[in-house]
């Protein structure tokens, strides 16, 4: 018989179900049916959910909470930040990487090219190697930061990289990233994650303009 998991990891346990779409922008999230999904006690998930409406990821509807949506600006808003402390991440790896550090990520960006057509195993592999490479900064403050932009980003229904052609373009850049990493180059490495950010957030738009076209 298969344990539960402990009570304190209900905030997780709720965070990582926002992250992978089980629940997604909209949706609306009741103490018992969560209780009963994760196996704990209403009271550790009355206080995650707490936790989650003070950090913005759910918002209120009437008495209910919703897991919240991003609009225009706030999107514009996030990309701002992300971009910004992604790029200071970069080029502070390609100062601080170990040796092994710069071998996963070039493993990663090989490893990664069986995933294209598969919009949502390159998502999570995308996630991955953007957390590799905040990890290769070493330095803390700038993990913690960059972690809460990645929760806000949980709160976008759809993934850019299932646009036409983005994956392999998102691939070839991620490369870009590493080799400038690689070469001990802090100002290529954080322009080049610049870049790639910038590339992700115009596809974005170009994804959201499709969808208001096609209400």
């Amino acid at each position: 018989m298969a344990s539960k998991p402990p009570q304190g990891d209900a905030y997780s346990l709720i965070l990582e179900a926002i992250d992978i779409g089980l629940y997604r922008p909209g949706d609306r999230l009741v103490e018992s049916e969560l209780a009963d999904r994760f196996g704990v006690s209403r009271t550790p998930i009355r206080e995650a959910l707490q936790r989650l409406e003070t950090q913005g990821l759910l918002a209120r509807d009437g008495r209910s909470l919703i897991v919240a949506s991003l609009d225009h600006n706030q999107l514009a808003e996030l990309y701002v930040v992300r971009s910004e402390l992604e790029a200071l991440a970069a080029g502070l790896a390609a100062r601080h990487a170990t040796a092994e550090e710069v071998r996963v990520l070039q493993d990663m960006v090989t490893a990664d090219r069986r995933h294209l057509g598969d919009p949502a195993a390159l998502a999570r592999a995308n996630k991955r190697f953007h957390h590799q490479i905040h990890l290769a900064s070493h330095n803390r403050f700038l993990v913690q930061q960059l972690d809460l932009v990645h929760r806000s980003m949980a709160l976008l229904a759809t993934t850019s990289l299932a646009a036409e052609g983005r994956d392999g373009d998102a691939l070839n850049e991620h490369g870009a990233i590493v080799r400038a990493i690689a070469a001990r180059d802090e100002e290529a490495a954080a322009e080049a994650l610049r870049s790639h950010i910038s590339q992700a957030y115009v596809t974005r738009l170009k994804l959201d303009a499709e969808r208001d076209e096609s209400l």
